[in-house]
């Protein structure tokens, strides 16, 4: 991890050098460790907008230094320009976003561009908690806190869209789900497997079996090596649409 950090860092500091005010690792790199198939989680601030070259730049060398094979894990980076979360709004506006999931988009489409981005609501609660510089500040001095509705309105905004994704993307869904449920019931953004795990010790046992699987599998398998049974995918609906009405009755929706 440490070496594909600095290389990520290393291509940061070459397109916007002295316009970085900070970096940050955050998710399960600080927050309860690093798993079989994690992202390596990066968010830059800069004290301005990329420009169209420094975003085909920052995009040609994330596709060098992110993915799958050869040592490499997924990156996913997010740059956010200072004035444009601090004082803090919402919905903020996301700068650059790089992701894997995005790979295939940005290769005939060309690089991010600037986009509301509510997630950034719990990314950057994420990484007041993480405290984890990579440049610049504690992630505290730069970042305003955001207000627990804010974060509320972000875990709740993208459930439609995670729903589309669960016959692809099935161990994500069921986890972010997860944690949605446990940080609308507790305040508290956990690691997804501890979301997990809170999440298990709520649900009916018929509901358990697929969310169960779905944290082994974090636990320990890359996504190459994800396997769902008849049973198990069967399952899977009812338990989403069990988790959401959970997640409606304390979001109000």
């Amino acid at each position: 991890m440490a070496d594909q950090v600095r290389k990520v860092m290393t291509l940061v500091d070459d397109v916007l050098g002295p316009e970085v005010a900070g970096a940050y690792l955050h998710g399960s790199a600080v927050l309860g460790g690093l798993r079989p198939a994690s992202d390596l989680d990066v968010l830059v601030v800069a004290r301005r907008s990329l420009t169209d070259g420094e975003r085909r730049a920052l995009l040609d060398g994330l596709l060098r230094v992110s993915g799958f094979t050869g040592g490499l894990r997924p990156v996913e980076l997010t740059v956010v320009v200072e004035s444009g979360i601090r004082p803090w709004r919402y919905p903020p506006t996301g700068d650059f976003l790089y992701g894997e999931w995005l790979r295939e988009e940005f290769e005939t489409g060309g690089p991010p561009r600037p986009e509301p981005m509510p997630d950034l609501a719990i990314v950057l609660t994420m990484t007041r908690a993480g405290d984890h510089a990579l440049a610049g500040p504690p992630p505290a001095r730069l970042l305003d806190p955001v207000p627990y509705e804010d974060v509320a309105r972000a875990a709740t905004a993208g459930i439609p869209e995670l729903l589309a994704e669960a016959d692809d993307d099935t161990r994500n869904v069921l986890l972010t789900l997860a944690r949605i449920w446990s940080t609308l019931a507790t305040g508290e953004i956990r690691p997804k497997d501890a979301a997990a795990a809170w999440a298990l010790d709520r649900l009916p046992p018929e509901h358990r079996p697929v969310l169960e699987h779905a944290r082994e599998l974090y636990l320990g398998s890359r996504y190459a090596e994800e396997s769902w049974t008849g049973e198990l995918r069967a399952a899977v609906r009812p338990h989403t649409e069990y988790v959401v009405a959970e997640i409606g009755k304390l979001s109000g929706t």
